[in-house]
């Protein structure tokens, strides 16, 4: 079952791992990547740059006459006022002139009295009526301003630098020798509630294998008084969903040590050498503060059996993150107090080297809960959810075989949301139900067929009903509907009783023709076969391919396995040429009888294919005891889902 806390964040992007429970440390002081020497040194080249820019561009646009021009302007009375440094000049006219040997017009000027001039400049200043002022014409920028200007570049190239340095810098530490290593700073807060095994429900045998863990982090020395060593890693496996991680945080807060989570993925980098590197820093970061706990999810990702070989890019960086992992557990002794927990949904991949003795010693098998399993979770995610009098959980758990702790958590979820779409202060059994139902067969489509399709989707459907009602120790009907989910045009729900776990080959054949029973309704009653039978044959076509080439159901194929559990299409290379023809006839010959009993079936039951069709028309969906009742068929003894 999932996480009820949050989990943490990361702290980083160059450590790949979350922690829990470990004591707080300062951050680390960041290094400037090619030290300070070289920024003060890029800082004044940039400085000279700017100035020597400025001197350009940095006195304005005022232009530079010649003397001459002055005294021709100041004749002609046009000068407006002027303002004299030693034999400088600067002023102002009148009135525009074009600017001489140049483009544009020109009020402001700049000019140098030549020192042998002898010409009354001042008697013709006074006569013209010419302002002589005490301050600057032209305004030029002080010494401040042009500091600013000049500093700003280098002030923007040192913001630049210094945001570089924090984001490379990091991941440059942990690449092989190109910066410095950074440890992780832990990111669990105090206070924090710890996960516990009051959080983890359905997997109580698990727990039992899990609790020898929790016991030697509590009481270490009692097992050191006795010689006993603790697995140094121990592998959880299981389908997706099942609650692995969850199982990892309770063990580390049931023994209330810290917790370090990552993904395998996440060692992976595109330098080589990146991975290895913070799997020895993820190790000694535990080993600071052990006793503690390393969780590594989807181990599967770089623990793979290694090839003969050499890899390069990517899968070299793989093996040799692997083979770091290799090292640090063959390390460990039983004074070190850290366990390694993996998680994966594919041991059978594994490298052997990671689960031999000594490294992964324990491997704990994490199964779907059974029915008192599902009911526990489902009253774990429905704390905080209000139900109303009469919601049954029970009865959720009985309908619900196969699903995983995510499941029910997204099921219990989901009929909260539907809740509130309908505006209702209480999860009532209704929205469990249609929550399922849309977990299970998807959401309803607004799709208009018209009446002829509509009526061949329902003897469709009733074909599978039916053919489910009449087989002995079948799986009971739940719920049959002609109204558009998913994929589907219609749906048959059917599930057990009971969960199963080991199937007869006669359940299997009552499943092939349950599964064949709509293709087998529209040819009996419409003689065409149409493409309503898509996902039939695909659960026709899996069924048989597991009774002929896994289990053993085929007298002449044998007692063997002809094909690898995980074949999808191609049937690999397990089994000679000859042995796979013989599995494809022998797959045939099955399919066929079922078939074949399927329509002789549905012609000696005609009047109930009639009647059930007609009430699904009326209807459009029915229940369990609705179904029956349509059908004429008493209820037999409770007996997976068809869609069609």
């Amino acid at each position: 079952m999932p996480n009820p806390t949050p989990v943490p964040p990361r702290d980083r992007a160059d450590t790949p791992w979350r922690s829990e429970g470990a004591p707080p440390s300062p951050p680390p002081r960041k290094k400037m990547p090619g030290g300070w020497r070289g920024l003060v040194l890029t800082a004044l080249v940039v400085y000279l740059l700017t100035n020597l820019v400025l001197s350009f561009f940095g006195e304005g646009d005022e232009p530079t006459i010649s003397y001459t021009e002055f005294s021709k302007q100041v004749a002609d009375g046009n000068v407006s006022k002027i303002y004299s440094k030693g034999d400088a000049i600067e002023g102002q006219l009148k009135n525009k002139q074009p600017v001489p040997d140049g483009e544009g017009d020109y009020t402001k000027f700049v000019t140098q009295r030549p020192a042998f001039a002898d010409d009354q400049l001042w008697a013709n200043l006074t006569a013209k009526g010419v302002t002589v002022t005490a301050s600057p014409v032209v305004e030029h920028r002080s010494f401040l301003a042009n500091l600013l200007i000049s500093l700003a570049p280098m002030l923007l190239l040192i913001g630049l630098w210094v945001l570089v340095a924090r984001r490379m810098g990091g991941a440059l530490g942990g690449a092989g020798g190109l910066g410095r290593k950074v440890p992780p700073k832990p990111v669990e807060l105090e206070g924090t509630t710890r996960t516990t095994f009051a959080d983890v429900a359905g997997i109580d045998e698990v727990e039992g294998e899990l609790s020898e863990v929790v016991d030697f982090l509590k009481n270490p020395q009692a097992y050191r008084r006795m010689g006993a060593r603790m697995p140094g890693g121990v592998l959880l496996s299981g389908p997706p969903g099942t609650g692995k991680t969850l199982l990892a945080r309770a063990v580390a807060g049931e023994a209330g040590v810290p917790f370090f989570s990552a993904s395998a993925s996440e060692f992976i980098e595109m330098i080589v050498g990146v991975g290895a590197s913070r799997v020895r820093e993820l190790f000694a970061e535990a080993r600071k503060v052990a006793p503690s706990i390393i969780f590594i999810d989807e181990i599967d990702t770089i623990g793979r059996a290694r090839g003969g070989g050499s890899g390069i890019g990517g899968h070299d960086e793989r093996e040799q993150t692997l083979n770091q992992i290799l090292t640090e557990m063959d390390g460990f002794s039983g004074s070190e107090g850290v366990v390694v927990i993996a998680a994966t949904n594919r041991a059978d991949v594994l490298d052997p080297a990671l689960t031999r003795p000594g490294r992964f010693d324990r491997t704990v098998q994490v199964s779907p809960p059974d029915r008192g399993g599902r009911e526990a979770i489902l009253r774990i995610h429905t704390r905080d959810i209000p139900l109303a009098p009469g919601v049954d959980l029970a009865q959720v758990a009985r309908t619900t075989p196969g699903m995983t702790g995510a499941e029910l958590a997204n099921l219990a979820n989901e009929a909260a949301l539907l809740a509130v779409k309908r505006q209702q202060d209480a999860v009532t059994q209704a929205d469990l139900s249609d929550a399922l139902e849309k977990v299970q067969l998807g959401a309803e489509r607004p799709l208009v067929m018209p009446e002829e399709e509509r009526r061949r989707t329902a003897y469709h459907e009733s074909g599978h009903a039916l053919l489910g009602m009449l087989q002995p120790g079948a799986d009971p009907v739940r719920k049959v509907t002609i109204v558009p989910r998913g994929r589907a045009l219609g749906v048959t729900l059917s599930t057990p009783e009971t969960d199963r776990y080991a199937y007869t080959e006669e359940y299997l054949r009552g499943r092939i023709i349950g599964a064949l029973g709509g293709m087998a309704a529209e040819h009996v009653v419409y003689g065409v076969v149409t493409t309503g039978a898509e996902n039939d044959l695909e659960q026709v076509t899996g069924i048989a391919r597991g009774m002929v080439g896994r289990w053993g159901m085929s007298e002449r194929v044998g007692r063997l396995t002809a094909i690898p559990s995980d074949a999808q299409g191609a049937y690999g290379l397990s089994a000679a040429p000859a042995t796979l023809d013989v599995v494809d006839g022998e797959m045939r010959r099955i399919v066929d009888e079922c078939y074949e009993n399927a329509c002789r079936l549905l012609r000696e039951h005609r009047d109930r294919l009639d009647a059930l069709a007609e009430a699904l028309l009326a209807a459009e969906t029915l229940d369990e005891d609705a179904a029956y009742a349509a059908a004429g068929i008493p209820r037999l003894t409770k007996g997976t889902g068809t869609a069609g």
